[in-house]
């Protein structure tokens, strides 16, 4: 093997990726807006709900429920009449429908136990699941109030003492931020090495690389770091400038540990992106294999849900998976502050993964070639 044909190979390659603008709107896309607002619309808590009212007592009880809806967490409500509740609601304008029956302060006051309709548009699902919880604490704080004449602090029997670790707030758009650097990370450097070589393939060029003095070790290389270069400048550039820039979200260890652990993690998806390419045909069933391939990937790695909670056969059968060990690795580093003491474990099993997909796609391009 020459380095000077895997580094020539290698340019060759970034000047096929510079002409074809599909992929650059794609890396631009997957490493700023698509981190951007995925970490936006990562929380799942209450957020500007629509609700409307139907207040058929308009007495003082009611209205102090009717006022007890504001933002954040809701809009100003709609007073609407009885017959406009179902109208709206199956036009999608309000999420909840608050229904207040005749004579319900009345009844509060004789002792009696009044019913208060909720309606919820359960098709606003992250609005739904959590809202219907909200109200009812909200209606039953002020009623509560109402009949007590005045406001008190429910005085628990034991005093719980919260102290959140590394994400004090409890934000969940910095999970969400890290979360889709590593992402992006795994898609893009399968997607730019399977598409280069399937790009050698569509435009005829396969056959030129067989007539030179190239071995197919070399071409493999120079496909594996030309494109892991650019993922790895591409999140480098996001994690410094988009999650710590421009979201805000607070990098507790070192960036250069969990960039080197990247690197691990890069080498071993481009080489399943190399073996994708020689099992499809084209780039339709390129796309498809990916959708078969990622969507696992992404799901069982312990990104988006703890391994934990999963079955045990799965926890086993992923840590064969190389981004499995690079989200332990990049939680713990940029999360926890970890050093290369604690995440040594995930360093050395992305390298022996990635070093077993090298041999393993080797063989099959060398097929591929044949």
């Amino acid at each position: 093997m020459r380095k000077s044909n895997v580094l020539e190979l290698g340019i060759k390659e970034l000047r096929g990726l510079s002409r074809d603008p599909m992929l650059l709107i794609l890396i631009i896309y997957a490493f700023t807006l698509s981190i951007y607002t995925a970490s936006r619309a990562m929380p799942e808590t209450l957020n500007r709900a629509a609700i409307a009212i139907v207040d058929e007592d308009r007495s003082p009880a009611s209205l102090r429920i009717v006022s007890a809806f504001y933002p954040p967490y809701f809009l100003q409500p709609e007073l609407i009449s009885q017959h406009e509740m179902d109208t709206r609601m199956d036009a999608g304008l309000d999420t909840f429908a608050l229904d207040i029956p005749p004579n319900f302060q009345r009844d509060l006051l004789a002792g009696r136990s009044p019913t208060i309709q909720l309606n919820i548009d359960a098709t606003r699902m992250t609005q739904a699941f959590t809202g219907g919880g909200y109200v009812q604490t909200i209606v039953s704080s002020e009623v509560s109030e109402f009949l007590n004449r005045y406001r008190a602090e429910t005085i628990a029997p034991v005093d719980l003492t919260l102290r959140a670790r590394f994400n004090q707030e409890l934000n969940k758009s910095w999970f969400g931020a890290i979360t889709n650097v590593i992402q992006s990370i795994t898609m893009l450097s399968i997607v730019l090495t399977g598409a280069a070589l399937i790009r050698e393939r569509e435009h005829g060029t396969i056959e030129h690389l067989l007539v030179m003095p190239v071995t197919p070790v070399e071409i493999m290389l120079s496909k594996i770091w030309s494109m892991g270069i650019v993922v790895l400048a591409a999140g480098s550039f996001s994690l410094i400038f988009i999650v710590q820039g421009l979201l805000a979200v607070p990098i507790e260890g070192s960036v250069s540990l969990f960039l080197t652990g990247a690197v691990l993690h890069i080498f071993a998806t481009t080489c399943m992106g190399i073996f994708l390419a020689t099992v499809a045909g084209s780039m339709p069933q390129f796309g498809l294999l990916l959708m078969l391939v990622l969507l696992p990937l992404q799901i069982l790695s312990g990104a988006v849900t703890p391994r934990e909670s999963m079955p045990e056969v799965i926890q086993y059968l992923m840590l064969a998976a190389p981004n499995t060990h690079f989200v332990i690795l990049a939680q713990s580093v940029l999360f926890r502050g970890a050093g290369l003491s604690v995440v040594w474990p995930q360093f050395l099993a992305l390298f022996v993964i990635g070093a077993a997909l090298f041999l393993f796609s080797l063989r099959q391009f060398r097929r591929f070639l044949r």
